[in-house]
């Protein structure tokens, strides 16, 4: 059986891929900024010696995507150093590393869904460090994945649904941006197009929802699917509503089939929501 290390295993992707990957017949170590610092060179050098897992999933990253525009040395330190150790390391021991990005390497002017051999051109901090990340990798490492997703939720997080589904149980009145236009993607669907990317040649590759909508457009579904009626949901801009850090207008990517319809996904996570 293969071994394979996870970083980030606590965050909200992490604790949907690791039982996942332990159902395929993986043995799994799962570290945490607890038990692994990644921006400490010396610390990743001797755990990956140590441990010579077959992979490496490195999920760890700072994401807080507005916070990172005032907190730029931060998401640099982890987001790109300490992508380069882990990326350093595995590529001297010639491990296989999946690297998770993000939609945000692109700025969203395109008319057509993303390519992965897109030119990039990030408009934020968090942006920025991902794809400083991303070429980290590839300068370091034969053997890589680079998984770029989007609009990511799970059960073991805050996001966009579980935020939703409470505002409309308060019965509050809900204004969602209509111009911005994505793939929303479930963990599990991440976590499972993950595994889909061990037969697949190296490479970057889009692993998110199928489709596309509106952060409205994706409000709307949720509350449908919830069954949860008599929300007022009204569409709004993004300037009506800004945020530190610029969104993309339309950061929709070619997944080639590796996901699911996001429509299909959310029903699930719905259902097991309510278990």
């Amino acid at each position: 059986m293969q071994k394979v290390l996870v970083t980030g295993a606590n965050g909200m992707l992490g604790q949907d891929l690791c039982p996942i990957l332990e159902d395929n017949g993986y043995i799994v170590t799962e570290t945490d900024i607890d038990t692994l610092d990644l921006t400490k060179g010396n610390d990743v050098e001797n755990f990956v010696n140590d441990l010579k897992p077959d992979i490496v999933i490195h999920c760890a990253a700072y994401t807080a995507v507005d916070k990172a525009e005032e907190e730029s040395d931060r998401a640099e330190l982890i987001n790109v150093k300490g992508t380069e150790n882990i990326a350093k390391i595995s590529g001297e021991l010639d491990i296989p590393i999946v690297y998770i990005s993000t939609d945000y390497v692109f700025d969203g002017t395109k008319p057509t869904p993303y390519e992965p051999d897109d030119i990039t051109n990030p408009q934020t901090v968090y942006g920025k460090t991902k794809l400083l990340g991303e070429n980290a990798v590839k300068s370091y490492c034969k053997k890589y994945y680079i998984a770029r997703t989007s609009w990511l939720y799970g059960h073991y997080g805050k996001n966009f649904v579980e935020t939703m589904i409470s505002l409309a149980e308060k019965g509050d009145e809900i204004k969602v941006v209509d111009d911005q236009i994505g793939c929303p993607t479930w963990t599990v669907e991440l976590s499972n197009g993950i595994l889909k990317l061990f037969s697949k040649p190296y490479g970057i590759y889009h692993v998110c929802g199928s489709g596309a909508t509106s952060w409205y457009g994706f409000a709307k579904e949720i509350l449908s699917q919830a069954g949860i009626d008599g929300v007022k949901l009204s569409p709004c801009t993004t300037e009506e509503f800004p945020r530190p850090a610029k969104r993309p207008k339309y950061s929709v990517m070619d997944n080639q089939k590796i996901c699911r319809n996001w429509k299909a996904a959310l029903h699930d996570y719905l259902q097991l929501r309510n278990f």
